[in-house]
């Protein structure tokens, strides 16, 4: 049981990465995009529809966080 709760937390963590992958994914294309041969709407639109996906996962991965490492766990099996 120890083995799949560290699995758990493993990817809660990793979870958190990811969340910054797309927070920064989608501000870079919103804000700062080099992309010439993409129209600007084209640019807003992917950029934004990442920062929204980033801030489900941040808030999914809270919830996470929150059960894999702040919850007592009673398998003393």
């Amino acid at each position: 049981m120890t083995e799949n709760k560290l699995m758990q937390q493993v990817m809660a963590i990793f979870s958190i990465f990811m969340v910054f992958f797309y927070l920064g994914i989608g501000t870079y294309l919103t804000f700062f995009s080099d992309f010439s041969y993409l129209d600007r709407a084209v640019r807003v639109l992917m950029g934004s529809t990442f920062i929204f996906y980033g801030l489900y996962r941040a808030y999914r991965a809270y919830v996470k966080i929150a059960e894999v490492f702040f919850t007592k766990d009673d398998a003393n099996d």
